[in-house]
């Protein structure tokens, strides 16, 4: 079986749709990405990545209810998968057993 290997911005988004749970949609993870990290984004990376990520089963979407303040359009809400789920847990334990190798990143 060959291994599915993330990019970063993949890694990133997959990381926010699991911790914004029920408000893992587009618009709030480029929020997200621009406040926390303080990094621009285009939205159209972000939705392409989603549909990458959907695609490879990592997360799944379904729509929520449509609002006044959106002009009665719904929106797509995306949560992990357990396949996602497992991706960032080996992805974890593979960049902390990285950091442990850098000497001044050691706690003494």
């Amino acid at each position: 079986m060959i291994k599915e290997y993330l990019g970063e911005f993949e890694e990133l988004v997959l990381t926010l749709v699991a911790a914004l749970q029920e408000d893992a949609y587009g618009a709030a993870i480029a929020e997200e990405i621009e406040s926390r990290l303080k990094r621009e984004v285009n939205f159209s990376a972000v939705h392409v990545t989603l549909y990458r990520l959907e695609d490879k089963g990592l997360i799944k979407s379904s729509f929520g209810g449509a609002t006044k303040e959106r002009g009665g359009r719904r929106k797509r809400i995306y949560t992990i998968t357990s396949a996602g789920m497992a991706m960032l847990k080996a992805m974890k334990e593979t960049r902390v057993e990285l950091w442990k190798m850098v000497p001044q990143l050691k706690i003494s």
